[in-house]
């Protein structure tokens, strides 16, 4: 009897570790990474994301995340060819990622392991940068435009680029310190294209925009929606989402986009070929492309979000605002800057750089 008890025992024992063998495995299989802590390394723009987000996704999946940034494309660029570290996520912008895609930087998305893909608005996706959205998600999108004080500037004036140039503005314009931009909307008021490749037509632009510079107070980087918001500049020339900063800050600034048309621009999440956590990865663009997520970043952020089911969620006011969702005929006209090669890039910066000491 006491021999039957004891294999009875025995047999208890072997399914009891038999089901925990079982739990273990579909645990596992549940949340794969999230119980080894791995720590997704994301490689951003400052103040580029809510936190409580970054807080929230590492509650809910178990990843850590590693938030670092840089202030230029350019310096994106730079870290993730030299390697040394290894970003799992980054958020280049449009003619970067061509760049980095052409580079061999950039990880083929598995659009198997991406969801929330139905919520971006099409308008922003397939562009010439990355057609078929092979290798980049859309985050925000956004417009280069017209700041200005209310107080002291009437929006009514500001319906071209080329307003700008009226002798009303002397010395009261800032400029965003930026060759493509610059340069951009100075071919605009020309009417050309702000990617224009005519030895001619950029030589042409470089002598107008001379002429800009008695009007030009300042060429500055991200302190200029902080002067705008104080009050040392009447108007500038700038991002929509750095104006939307600092209109929060001073109720007498506006925003508007030159009926003459812009750039459109768009950051974009991306996965570094070197990335060590693809799966964490996967995960944060899955997580951000959540809507309810999407317009909580978007009313913290301030830019325009490239989700459409999350535009829709956000407060009409915000929806409504056409300097920041502008209506159908200013997006028709709005153009994405292609990658330059190195030629057309230098000459650009040469050609801004011989503009920029005309004002020291």
């Amino acid at each position: 009897m006491k021999k039957l008890l004891m294999t009875f025992l025995a047999v208890c024992c072997l399914i009891l570790a038999l089901l925990g063998l079982d739990f273990a495995l579909t645990a596992s299989r549940a949340q794969p990474s999230s119980q080894k802590g791995q720590t997704l390394t994301f490689y951003n723009w400052g103040d580029y994301i809510d936190p409580s987000i970054l807080s929230d996704f590492e509650k809910e999946t178990g990843y850590k995340v590693n938030y670092q940034t840089f202030d230029s494309n350019e310096a994106m660029y730079t870290k993730i060819q030299q390697g040394g570290t290894n970003y799992d996520l980054a958020v280049p912008s449009d003619y970067m990622v061509a760049k980095m895609k052409k580079a061999g930087l950039l990880a083929k998305l598995d659009k198997s392991k991406l969801t929330g893909m139905d919520n971006l608005n099409k308008q922003f996706l397939n562009q010439s940068f990355d057609r078929g959205n092979q290798y980049s998600v859309p985050y925000f999108w956004g417009t280069l435009g017209i700041l200005y004080n209310t107080k002291r500037v009437k929006g009514s004036d500001l319906t071209s680029w080329s307003s700008l140039w009226s002798d009303r503005y002397k010395n009261r314009l800032l400029l965003v310190d930026s060759a493509r931009d610059i340069l951009g909307m100075t071919l605009l008021s020309q009417g050309k294209s702000v990617n224009d490749q005519n030895k001619a037509d950029l030589a042409a632009a470089q002598g107008k925009l001379s002429s800009l510079m008695p009007n030009v107070k300042a060429i500055v980087g991200d302190e200029l929606k902080i002067y705008m918001a104080q009050g040392e500049g009447d108007l500038a020339v700038t991002y929509s989402g750095e104006a939307k900063n600092a209109i929060e800050k001073n109720s007498d600034l506006a925003y508007t986009v030159p009926e003459d048309g812009s750039n459109l621009w768009l950051d974009n999440l991306v996965i570094p070929k070197s990335a060590e956590h693809k799966q964490a990865a996967y995960a944060l663009i899955n997580y951000l492309n959540r809507p309810d997520v999407a317009a909580k970043n978007a009313k913290y952020i301030g830019y325009a979000t490239a989700n459409q089911a999350a535009y829709q969620q956000l407060p009409k006011s915000i929806q409504n605002d056409k300097a920041f969702y502008p209506k159908q005929a200013i997006l028709d006209k709005l153009q994405v800057y292609q990658n330059f090669n190195s030629y057309w890039t230098q000459a650009y910066n040469d050609a801004f750089l011989e503009f920029k000491l005309g004002k020291s």
